[in-house]
């Protein structure tokens, strides 16, 4: 893989881990017509845990301040003023056992990259995204109960799929359960940080074989693109989650999934 290749790679995940247009999805796609199918996994989980680092500078004083009540929790000191931080970081524990049952039952659909696959799970992220949009509960909801809390983490462990957004899925899982929008976009990537961590380390036993398959030098290159560029989306997404407007994106992802269906299965290429 050349430093090029890897920036657009880098590009292509700083702006779909955060737009809910499915990251796993358009790596697989840009490695497809790149001519990359071989790209150990770790790389893509390398440049996720690189966008991470764009949701800890963003969310730092939420991340801070959830760190800081947990300790005085451990050490038996939390204050009243904690319970609501406390019931956040119960829910963001449930959401992510959720998740990591559902990811490891799905873990050889993720690793297959298949293009018609793909291509049909965009299709279903722009219908969610639609619905999300248009059938929202008039609750407003701050931190997601037990309940809100499986559903959610069910949703993000769904999200692995490539195809599948998972912000898009997480979000739209909060919006449809009644938590308000700005909480609802905290809330999925508060709950991105365990779950892109636990996939790494998951995957750490592959480190040795990218080296060699696609350099050092394009790594950081792809990682440094993948950040900057996340960075931004980041800001992007957040505007909009506040203006009610994920379901724009539906207008991108529905028209994306047929063309590919179609670019695959019908051509071959």
């Amino acid at each position: 893989m050349t430093i090029i290749q890897a920036i657009l790679l880098g590009a292509v995940q700083g702006v779909a881990e955060f737009l809910p247009i499915s990251s796993s999805g358009h790596l697989a796609v840009a490695e497809y017509f790149l001519g990359h199918t071989d790209v150990p996994i770790i790389f893509d989980i390398l440049l996720h845990i690189a966008t991470l680092g764009a949701v800890c500078i963003v969310f730092y004083k939420q991340i801070w301040r959830l760190l800081t009540v947990l300790g005085r929790f451990i050490i038996r000191k939390n204050t009243i003023e904690d319970s609501a931080d406390l019931k956040l970081i119960g829910a963001l524990l449930i959401s992510t056992v959720v998740t990591g049952v559902i990811g490891i039952v799905l873990k050889d659909i993720v690793q297959a990259k298949n293009m018609l696959f793909i291509a049909v799970c965009f299709i279903i992220t722009g219908i969610v995204l639609l619905l999300s949009a248009k059938l929202q509960p008039k609750k407003n909801v701050a931190v997601p109960s037990v309940l809100q809390a499986v559903i959610i983490g069910a949703a993000q462990g769904i999200g692995v799929l490539p195809g599948i957004s998972r912000s898009g899925s997480t979000i739209a899982a909060a919006l449809l359960t009644g938590v308000n929008r700005e909480k609802a976009g905290e809330y999925s990537f508060l709950l991105s940080i365990p779950a892109i961590l636990a996939a790494f380390i998951f995957e750490l036993k592959s480190a040795d074989t990218i080296s060699g398959s696609i350099g050092i030098a394009a790594l950081i290159a792809g990682m440094l693109t993948s950040f900057i560029v996340g960075f931004f989306s980041l800001i992007f997404l957040l505007k909009l989650i506040k203006g009610g407007k994920l379901g724009l994106f539906a207008c991108y992802l529905i028209p994306a999934g047929i063309i590919l269906f179609g670019a695959v299965g019908i051509f071959h290429v």
